[in-house]
């Protein structure tokens, strides 16, 4: 009879533990929730203005692409 009660008494302990950790990760995924949305706020990401740069940029990625290409084969 005794093992029953210490079993029992083992299965409560093993529910609180759950629901108190189940708990406190609820109220840390509240808070940095709370706490994204504040500095979001109050510190707002700049958007960079590089509609005209793309094209540019793009182009000498590409040249640099054919030239590596180019000197890779040269040396084969």
């Amino acid at each position: 009879m005794e093992d029953v009660n210490l079993l029992l008494e083992s299965l409560k302990f093993m529910v609180l533990g759950m629901a108190v950790v189940f708990t406190f990760l609820t109220l840390l995924i509240i808070v940095v929730n709370a706490q994204a949305k504040l500095i979001a706020k109050f510190f707002p990401e700049k958007v960079a203005d590089t509609a005209g740069e793309t094209g540019s940029d793009n182009t000498h990625h590409v040249a640099a692409i054919i030239a590596a290409v180019t000197e890779f084969r040269k040396n084969k």
